[in-house]
């Protein structure tokens, strides 16, 4: 029971986060969605175990953190949050609402550097 009930909160989370995106993570996703940034797919509010992820690319293994101010008091459970993924393989790319808002282009330009594209 436990298991479906995670499963059903985990889809109603990600449900309410995708319809509650702040203006700097609709910004991102407006350059990331349709494949626009070199033919790689992302998905928004991806889950992986019990995180749910900002964007995250399945091929390349990367994940995507636009991150407000509420995570300079969250340092640990972000390291945390990091390793757990890392378990996995996965990289974490995190950059504040403040740079995807006022520096797109340099944002879009170190996801590429980090895709090896």
């Amino acid at each position: 029971m436990t298991l479906i009930y995670n499963l059903s909160y985990l889809i109603n989370k990600r449900r309410a986060l995708r319809h509650g995106q702040t203006d700097a993570e609709r910004k991102l996703w407006s350059r990331l969605r349709r494949r626009q940034l070199h033919g790689v797919r992302f998905r928004r509010q991806f889950s992986v175990g019990l995180y749910i992820l900002d964007f995250y690319s399945p091929e390349k293994r990367l994940a995507i953190e636009v991150d407000g101010g509420h995570h300079l008091d969250q340092k640990t459970y972000d390291d945390q949050r990091t390793q757990y993924l890392g378990s996995f393989n996965i990289r974490v790319l995190r950059f504040w609402n403040s740079e995807v808002l006022m520096n797109i282009d340099g944002v879009l330009e170190r996801i590429e550097q980090e895709l090896n594209l």
